[in-house]
């Protein structure tokens, strides 16, 4: 385990304190999961970028489906007559 150090507004220290009495944690384990936290977040976001050019290069190359036949597939979902997903 590495140790860094950070500075912190007071009004966030006391904050912080105040959350760790209160939930019976340490500062440390508080602030261990905030950045986890905010990591993963991070990470989603990349993803969801990622996925949103892979989008819009699908539809610069002409790839797409149109509206009515998306609806009419999610509208049969869960009926006796499910369609299958529509397809280039």
């Amino acid at each position: 385990m590495s140790i860094t150090s950070i500075r912190i507004s007071n009004e966030v220290a006391a904050s912080l304190g105040s959350l760790a009495r209160k939930l019976d944690r340490s500062k440390n384990y508080l602030i261990n999961q905030a950045i986890k936290e905010f990591l993963a977040r991070q990470l989603m976001e990349e993803c969801r970028w990622q996925d949103t050019l892979e989008a819009l290069e699908s539809v610069k190359k002409g790839k797409m489906f149109d509206e009515s036949e998306v609806s009419r597939w999610l509208n049969s979902w869960g009926s006796d007559q499910e369609l299958s997903p529509p397809v280039e």
